[in-house]
This record gives C-alpha cells, structure tokens and sequence, in this order.
C-alpha cells in the first residue's frame, strides 16, 4: 500500500513522534510511506526515519510564493499537485489545521483520507473558532476520523455531526523503548518523584508543587523533578524558592532523554488538566515505573483500566493527589507490584504491532 502521511512539523512533539513510529512500522510491513511535513518554515527533523521513509517537505514545492500573502492558497496547490504525483492509495493527516488543509486540497481527487484529532476537541484551545468552522464543514467528507481515546468519541460527534466514519486508534509506545528492567538509580541518591509537560497553567504543575510541600516533611529521602519548560517558569521557580526546597524541587528544563530521565525515577505523575493521549504516562508505566494520573479527560481513564494498573485520582482533587503519592512514596511494595502491572498492561495493549493491527483494519475499511 501506498501511504501519505502528512504532519504539520517534525519538531520535538508528541504528533510527531507518533508519525516516525508509524512510519517506521508501516514501512517495516512492507508499505511504501511518504512523510510530508506542512509547515511553510520547513524546520528541522527532530526524530529519526526509517531509511525506506520518504521524506517530502512541503515548503520545498511552494516555489516563489511562499513568502507572499497568498500562502494558504500556495500550500493548497503544491499539496493537490504532490497527490496527484505520489498517486497514494491512503492519505493520513495529523492535526486539526493539518486535517483541514488535506481535505479542501484533495477534493474530487477520490483518495481515501484518514483524518487524526490529537487532542479532545471538547477541551482542547488549540483550534481556533474559524479552524473549528472549517472542521464541521470538511470533517464529513474524510473517509475516517480518528480520535486518540473513548473519552474524545461523544465530543467530536457534538462538534460534527455528520462524519461518515469515527474510529478510536492509540498512540503506539516508540518500539525501541528501554525494558523495565533497565532503571537506574537517581544520581542525587534521593528517590525521585517526576513529573514533564510545558511549563503552562493546563499541566498544573503549581498544584503538584504546593502538594509535594505538605509530603516533603513526611519524606525528607524523596525529590521532585519536573522535566520542560515555558512561560510559567518563573511563577513555579517562585513557588519552590518561596517554600523553601530549592534543593528538593527541581526545574531542570527540557530534556533530549526522556526515558533516561524517567529510568532513574521511582515514582512518575501526571497532573494536566486536559489531555489528548498522555504519551508520557504511557512511556512511563512501559518503563516500569509506578504511576500516579488525575482523572482528566482524555486517556488517562483508558490508560490506567479505571484505575486498576496505575493510581487515579480526581481531576482538582489535591488532598487525593496528596494522599496517592504518600501512599506509594511510603510504601516500596506497592510500588513494585503496580510498576509489574502498569508494565505489563500498556506494553500489551499499546506496542507498536497491536496499534498497526487498528490501522490495518482502518485501511481495510476505507479501500
């Protein structure tokens, strides 16, 4: 089969990172994929291809134009024109403005096209209200949409009304993934709690700062690490100077080894707000590390089985936050036993065979 797959970018991103992996096991089941970047600035290519991946930016088709105010129009025609060279047999879109664009390029050219909501679009800020206009006007005419998680399923069925089909596809966990049994002890030689996202007020990392204040008295052997960056890091370093654990409460900023980082913890959170599919809570478990999630709309419900391979607590809920991680922080047994299980369950359900059998399935369905 010959797939076309189109991102926005290639930068350092969950969406992007799940088209490498795709890519690379599409390719490796004996397809021929085409990965085409979007975005006008082209940028750099932040995770590695399979070699057998073709890769096309956009930005190298639009030619003269591409700096002038008739961009939008220009990307439509080079990406019409790239379709009608590559002759695919599917086309894949991530992203709303992505999935948009793919739509009003390819009409009348009878492509199957297979457009991917990253985020749930009930909660998401990322579409803007004409991006979401365009979205119940074109989403109806893509031979298959697909969100991340059930929790997304009765919001985008609100939001367009009308799709001929909605399936349900996960992240795929990244194939070379480290085993379990590869952790590492911390360097400081404190048992470290971690946590990683943006630097922003919907990962509220505020919240887990105050809640690991109330703990670190309790547990003066343990630390918190929070990987990222962004516009809040001088509120959050504020919080933690304010509360005096400078040394204890980490901002270390981003990080080029996340799993590295998350081998040598001993206890993973997720506080967010709002979720698409949380690739690093999945990484997380997969790496053997026990796992705290609020309940969040969407994934994490999914991802911990209602809370039975992983702790979940209520979305807002501090005191069950707080008592969740003193629970496992105090208690070394249980930890193991919901690392072992959290392992076991997403490597089972989330490897990159068992999502490529959904996409096979989507494939079949759209011919």
């Amino acid at each position: 089969m010959n797939i076309l797959l189109l991102v926005s970018s290639m930068h350092a991103g969950g969406a992007e990172r799940v088209a490498a992996t795709l890519s690379r096991g599409w390719v490796q089941h004996g397809h021929r994929v085409t990965l085409v970047p979007t975005f006008t600035g082209k940028g750099k290519l932040f995770y590695p291809l399979h070699p057998d991946v073709k890769l096309t930016w956009l930005a190298d088709h639009l030619g003269r134009l591409a700096q002038t105010p008739l961009v939008p129009l220009v990307k439509l025609r080079a990406l019409r024109k790239l379709v009608k060279q590559e002759k695919p047999d599917v086309i894949v879109s991530f992203l709303t403005n992505v999935n948009v664009m793919a739509l009003m390029a390819t009409r009348g050219l009878n492509v199957p096209i297979i457009v991917c909501e990253r985020t749930n679009p009930a909660v998401s800020s990322s579409a803007s209200s004409g991006l979401q206009r365009l979205r119940r006007l074109l989403y109806p005419h893509a031979s298959m949409v697909t969100v991340q998680a059930e929790g997304s399923v009765s919001a985008m069925k609100q939001l367009v009304p009308n799709m001929k089909r909605l399936a349900v596809v996960p992240n795929p966990l990244p194939p070379d993934l480290p085993l379990p049994e590869s952790r590492e002890p911390a360097a400081s030689g404190r048992q470290r709690l971690v946590a990683m996202g943006r630097f922003v007020s919907s990962k509220r990392f505020g919240p887990l700062i105050t809640v690991f204040e109330r703990l670190a008295a309790c547990f003066p052997q343990w630390e918190l690490v929070i990987w990222g960056d962004g516009p809040l890091r001088p509120e959050l370093q504020a919080m933690v100077d304010g509360a005096g654990l400078s040394d204890r409460v980490l901002l270390p900023g981003r990080t080029q080894q996340p799993w590295k980082e998350l081998q040598a913890a001993d206890l993973f959170v997720l506080t967010s707000e709002v979720e698409g599919f949380p690739n690093a809570l999945i990484e997380a478990m997969a790496l053997g590390l026990p796992c705290v999630s609020v309940d969040c709309p969407s994934g994490p419900r999914e991802i911990t089985l209602d809370g039975q391979v992983a702790r979940l607590v209520p979305l807002y809920d501090e005191a069950a936050l707080e008592a969740a991680l003193s629970d496992l922080m105090g208690n070394p047994e249980a930890r193991q036993v919901l690392a072992r299980q959290g392992a076991r369950s997403v490597r089972e359900r989330f490897g990159l065979e068992q999502v490529l059998v959904h996409w096979d399935r989507l494939f079949s369905e759209v011919k």
